[in-house]
Formats: C-alpha cells, sequence, structure tokens
C-alpha cells in the first residue's frame, strides 16, 4: 500500500497543499496524512500517524524531501524508523524509492550532501560572525525577555507562576525561571 504525507507550513500555502494532494493521489496513494504546519514544530501528528499507519510491505510517499523531515538527522531518524518496520520510502520530485538499491544509493547521497552543505554554512556562519565581532559589528541577538524583567518579577509577587508568565510575556519558562533567580 502507498501511503502518502503532505505538509504545508501554512493556510496561505492552500494551492501547494492541494498541488502536493493531487501528485500523492497519481503516485497510486490509497491514505493520505495531511498537515499545516512549520517544519520546526516539534508538534507534527500527521506525520506521525502516517510513520504509525505504515505497515511492512508499505511505501510511504511524499512529493518533496523538505515536506518531510526538518533537518538531516530528523530525515535519517525517519528513515531509520521507516526501514526498521519494512517500509519503504518514495520522493516523488527527486524519484528516490528506497524500496530499490539505486533509490536507497541515491537517498544515502542526498544525505551526506545535505548534511556537508549545511556543515559549509555553518562554517561560513561562523567566519562572518566573527569577523564582524572583530570589526565592532556583531552586537548579537537582542534581548526580548530581560526587557521584560520588572513584568515577570511583578507577576511572580503577585503570585502568578512561571508557566502562566511566560504564556502571558511571551518569552520562555527558561528565561522566566533565568530573571527570578538573578
Amino acid at each position: 500500500m502507498h501511503v502518502g504525507y503532505a505538509r504545508t507550513s501554512t493556510i496561505d500555502q492552500g494551492a501547494s497543499f492541494e498541488a502536493q494532494t493531487k501528485q500523492l493521489k497519481t503516485a497510486g496513494c490509497e491514505k493520505i496524512f495531511k498537515e499545516q504546519v512549520s517544519a520546526v514544530s516539534p508538534e507534527r501528528e500527521q506525520l506521525e500517524a502516517a510513520l504509525d499507519y505504515a505497515r511492512e510491505g508499505d511505501v510511504l510517499v511524499v512529493t518533496k524531501l523538505d515536506r518531510l523531515a526538518r533537518s538531516v538527522p530528523h530525515l535519517c531518524e525517519i528513515a531509520s524508523r521507516l526501514e526498521t518496520k519494512g517500509v519503504g520510502l518514495k520522493v516523488l520530485d527527486q524519484a528516490i524509492d528506497t524500496t530499490t538499491p539505486t533509490g536507497r544509493l541515491m537517498f544515502n547521497m542526498l544525505g551526506a550532501i545535505a548534511q556537508f552543505e549545511r556543515e559549509l554554512i555553518r562554517e561560513r556562519m561562523l567566519v562572518g560572525i566573527a569577523k564582524a565581532k572583530a570589526e565592532g559589528k556583531y552586537k548579537g541577538r537582542a534581548p526580548t525577555a530581560r526587557a521584560k524583567a520588572d513584568k515577570v518579577k511583578q507577576l511572580r509577587a503577585a503570585g502568578v507562576g512561571p508557566s502562566e508568565i511566560a504564556r502571558q510575556l511571551s518569552i520562555s519558562r527558561t528565561s522566566v525561571f533565568r530573571i527570578l533567580t538573578a
């Protein structure tokens, strides 16, 4: 059985969402899991549902690799889960099919190239930051939670819990604790 997975980051990408669904149906997917959620979101319920649904001998089908995984390690984790279950992976736009030896080779090559590219980007970024710091141009990210320190302390003094403070002020709980223990 071919199991499809379609994802877009926002509701505004409706056309892309429908195009993915059409491609998956054309590829013979009998069951399609769909969601509109950012790739970096830790909660991707439909992806988890698709991975749980797929059984030995099935093939998980996506239109592009970036619709499936948020990073190379995440992609490798998904591929490992599929391999353990005996489920293949087919990526339509890159013509990857891990049910074939050539497809597995292509998948591994693309993964290695993506990892190499990411490391090069990171290296160039660090060199650029070091240069900017040396020139006095790099200030780093503007602190957001520190500017709200007084409000954090006021809310805590009023008996509001750390989680609620974080929610109200749109900062992390870690930032709340850091301010309260400073």
